[in-house]
């Protein structure tokens, strides 16, 4: 977040302007909450999640579970997240991941909450998981680049599937086909701002500016009409976060 402590003002103008009428603000670690609420508490379209991070699992506390409970407690928040498994890097220790994550499931359940999935290497696992705890809330998996089979599977269980700025580079294949022949019904944009750059982003961060470099991409590689596709994608997105789209 502290990318953005600068120009703040001026980015949020600006993504109103190109049609960027909601940001939902993910949590990464529990010090990371207060920001979050002060910022979304100053500013119309931006939308509370807390949660605590897989790439930080060295830095959370048993405490921040607890912690976790009583945040999600105090309206408004949106969802749980990010949250998730992270087998790509190696050094994370998955035992404590697996602990945090389940734990962090049955927060979004009782709290009857979606979730932001960060998931990487671990899809299966991170499927196994939502279907022992029961989870019944839905939410989004970030940056998906799993499987068709993988895919349906997540559909059937209420989630929406992201898509980026890695949809923007020819050489991402596998990526470009499954959101070219998912269903619209299936997908929501992102940016990970200010990670996770696209193709056509020539400065040392993304912004959500970026969302119509990452919209016009989704619109080439689909054959719906553009008007369809943006507004399926943003219904997606609201209906998982219980937000009227009207209140955009």
């Amino acid at each position: 977040m502290s990318d953005f402590d600068k120009d703040r003002e001026n980015l949020l103008q600006l993504s109103q302007r190109v049609g960027v009428k909601g940001i939902l603000m993910p949590g990464t670690t529990k010090e990371s909450w207060r920001k979050i609420r002060q910022l979304t508490s100053l500013h119309k379209g931006l939308y509370t999640a807390l949660g605590l991070h897989p790439l930080f699992v060295e830095y959370h506390k048993k405490s921040d579970i607890r912690s976790l409970e009583l945040a999600v407690a105090m309206p408004p928040i949106s969802a749980v997240g990010e949250i998730g498994l992270d087998f790509y890097v190696k050094e994370l220790d998955r035992q404590k991941q697996i602990v945090l994550f389940r734990a962090q499931l049955q927060i979004a359940n009782i709290a009857h909450l979606p979730i932001i999935l960060h998931v990487r290497k671990a899809h299966d696992e991170v499927l196994k998981h939502l279907r022992i705890i029961n989870f019944r809330f839905g939410g989004f998996v970030h940056a998906f680049n799993g499987s068709q089979e993988q895919a349906k599977r997540y559909m059937d269980m209420g989630f929406k599937l992201g898509f980026g700025g890695a949809m923007t580079y020819p050489r991402a294949v596998k990526l470009r086909a499954l959101a070219a022949e998912l269903p619209l019904s299936s997908i929501v944009l992102e940016t990970d701002a200010p990670d996770m750059k696209p193709i056509t982003c020539q400065s040392s961060r993304n912004t959500p500016i970026h969302l119509v470099d990452n919209f016009r991409t989704l619109c080439e590689l689909r054959s719906e009409l553009p008007s369809k596709i943006a507004l399926q994608a943003t219904e997606n997105a609201c209906q998982i976060l219980d937000i009227p789209i009207d209140d955009l």
